[in-house]
């Protein structure tokens, strides 16, 4: 469903006295050491240049150890110890993971699998949003919370809960099941609405009450859950968990009025779990944790994540709430980060349009689950590379915000790559053409092309402005509904440049088939009528494994059956096949007008290196200019009225110039010589202009 409004912006403030900076530090748990340990830190963070760091998320069992017994004391002194030496604390209401007293006299606050399985006590957020119980301890913690420190003046924000839906996305208890009912009541009124929406006609599945809904609870191996009912299911499991977020939210928001409220998104590329840009809509300010990909992809994939926050936060400045400063602990293998990436890493982000860069954690665990997750304290100390690089960060980025960074936004690029979190839900069902196909694999090698060919594009959710930008690019865009649909009409008869790809416009927001051949719901926009698609794979002998193109690409995995093209419409490129496959010679990629306007229909999956090859052709014949940047180095932008800064940063694994221009501020691993920045492989260069 669509928003209207959200929240109004609201930033956290400097202490008295001091003045607005960048925001750096992360996660501190002093509850973990001894207390000897605290003043050592305190030392420590005042040498790096962290201003602040967040306190208690998982701590409810140390602030009530009994039910109804609160002890604030050992949270006041160190709260106290921060704030003297001038570190802010952005304060958790410590609610994501209940302490065993209550679970033990209350199990039925524990989640359940599909299975029926209890969801046990032994690591964290073992609680289900939908129960009473659970709600009403856990809001009385976020009153005691907000009375004791209303008046705290080194208290910033409130970190509410933490990382919703990491391990208690889906509940399949009975007050899950009851909540679903009140849900799917009140999103379709009558149940006959609900029967036409999930296409219960099929298999016998009409149901006559609201009773009668129960959650995709499991069916039996190899049988497929209906589609309807499993994507709303997935949509209720986002809105039940941000239910909770609101209700703490407000309990807090009534006390403490003054102080600005989020809560830590965990968008990357393919972490699609809740609709984060729904969620956007409840937050005071965007706050997100991002943890790398390893390998050739890194920071292509990190800088995409991070676009897609600053589209979810509509270019308002954001919090990075946490990264590492170098391995995880929860793969199956943590690789490290290279030498530069540290730095890198946070510069990306914060070029990206993040004001704050934070860390899970500020000193790295001795025992417990996370003891190997890399810290800006390493278990190495104080005389250890992380930490002089965590050194070397907080000095640049408090020359950056004396610089004016602060004042400054990401600048939007000409091209939008738009990202969908219901078609991806939708995507995952196991009975499509093939299981190799998810939506969000599409948007992020379409960033990765355009920057391939010098174009940073923004990441922008399908209910943000994308059809504000130049250029657009809706990739395998599952769910396109009528508004949507209007949308891309709208904007290209306007003037838009569109390109869309195979699997885009399929189904409505139900999941029913747009009918008379795909996209069923723009095909007059992109010129292309699609009878059938022609899956690839490997898994049998002799199957179709790939698809050569007369443009020297190759279609992996997906491919869409062209039939007709409209009048208006040109080929671009065709399939080069044996004839048994019925593919030679059929259109691949398809120019089309269409009002004043024009589209590109890329008709398989091409992948990063295929789209990158293929986008010159494809952007000419819509009057799209590419630049003759160098791929190599990706260029991002922050402005506002009277500055800007220029990051660049370099994507490939050799030494790189390019010419720059403007006041050379930061330097990691790069140089800047006669007007040349030279950046060796993860180095990075900022640039006041």
């Amino acid at each position: 469903m669509m928003k209207n409004t959200h929240r109004a912006f609201r930033w956290p403030q400097p202490l008295e006295g001091q003045q607005a900076r960048i925001w750096y530090g992360g996660d501190y748990n002093p509850d973990q050491w001894p207390e000897e340990v605290w003043d050592e830190d305190i030392r420590l963070m005042t040498k790096a240049g962290v201003n602040v760091v967040s306190v208690a998320i998982f701590s409810w069992a140390k602030i009530e150890p009994q039910e109804g017994v609160y002890d604030f004391d050992w949270l006041d002194r160190v709260i106290d110890k921060l704030g003297k030496a001038g570190i802010a604390v952005d304060l958790a209401s410590a609610t994501a993971s209940p302490p065993m007293w209550l679970t033990q006299k209350y199990p039925e606050v524990l989640w359940r699998d599909e299975y029926g399985h209890v969801c046990w006590p032994g690591a964290r957020e073992h609680w289900r949003p939908t129960s009473p119980i659970f709600r009403e301890y856990a809001l009385n913690l976020c009153r005691k919370m907000a009375e004791h420190y209303k008046d705290n003046p080194y208290v910033i924000a409130w970190h509410v809960s933490n990382e919703y839906g990491c391990h208690n996305r889906f509940d399949y208890s009975d007050d899950a099941m009851h909540a679903f009912q009140r849900w799917c009541e009140e999103r379709y009124g009558t149940i006959d609405a609900v029967n036409e929406a999930w296409g219960t006609a099929f298999w016998a599945q009409r149901m006559n009450d609201f009773s009668e809904i129960i959650p995709p609870r499991f069916i039996g191996e190899g049988n497929f859950m209906n589609p309807g009912k499993l994507l709303d299911f997935k949509r209720f499991s986002s809105d039940a968990l941000k239910a909770f977020y609101v209700d703490e939210r407000d309990v807090l928001a009534e006390i403490t009025p003054d102080r600005p409220l989020t809560t830590n998104f965990m968008v990357s590329a393919g972490g699609t779990g809740l609709d984060y840009d729904d969620w956007g809509y409840e937050v005071d300010f965007v706050s997100n944790d991002h943890y790398f990909t390893p390998g050739e992809s890194h920071f292509d994939e990190l800088a995409y994540s991070a676009s897609l926050v600053d589209g979810i936060a509509r270019k308002n400045p954001w919090w990075l709430m946490e990264h590492s400063t170098g391995a995880v602990n929860w793969r199956p293998i943590n690789y490290r980060k290279e030498p530069g990436q540290l730095v890198r890493d946070s510069l990306a982000h914060l070029a990206m349009g993040a004001d704050a860069i934070c860390y899970f954690q500020w000193r790295q665990s001795k025992a417990g689950a996370e003891k190997y997750h890399t810290a800006m304290v390493p278990h190495a100390g104080e005389d250890s590379q992380d930490f002089r690089d965590v050194c070397e960060l907080g000095a640049d980025l408090a020359l950056l915000g004396e610089q004016g960074l602060l004042g400054t936004r990401l600048a939007q690029s000409r091209v939008a790559v738009v990202f969908d979190y219901e078609s991806q839900w939708a995507t995952e069902h196991t009975a499509t053409p093939t299981q190799q196909v998810r939506h969000w694999t599409e948007p992020l090698a379409w960033f990765r092309a355009f920057a391939d060919n010098g174009v940073t594009a923004d990441v922008v959710p399908i209910r943000g402005d994308w059809d504000s930008y130049e250029a657009a690019v809706l990739p395998s865009v599952y769910l396109l509904d009528e508004a949507n649909s209007q949308r891309v009409r709208d904007y290209v008869a306007k003037g838009g440049k569109l390109f869309a790809t195979y699997y885009t416009g399929i189904s409505d927001e139900r999941d029913h088939i747009w009918l008379g051949g795909y996209p069923g719901s723009i095909r007059d926009v992109v010129g292309v009528r699609i009878e059938e698609f022609a899956p690839m794979g490997d898994d049998f002998p002799g199957a179709l494994d790939h698809l050569d193109l007369d443009n020297g690409t190759v279609a992996h995995d997906f491919a869409d059956v062209i039939t007709s093209t409209a009048d208006s419409a040109t080929v671009l490129s065709r399939f080069k096949a044996e004839p048994w496959t019925g593919m030679d010679g059929a259109p691949a990629i398809v120019a089309n007008r269409y009002g004043e306007g024009a589209t590109v229909y890329v008709g398989c999956r091409l992948g990063r290196d295929g789209l990158a090859s293929a986008l010159p052709a494809m952007c000419g014949s819509i009057g799209f200019d590419l630049p003759q940047g160098d791929g190599r180095i990706m260029r991002i932008e922050r402005v506002s009225d009277d500055a800007g800064f220029e990051f660049l940063f370099n994507r490939s694994r050799e030494r790189v110039t390019v010419e720059v221009d403007g006041e050379p501020l930061v330097a990691s691993l790069g140089r800047v010589e006669d007007g040349r920045a030279v950046l060796d492989p993860n180095g990075v260069v900022v640039i006041k202009r």
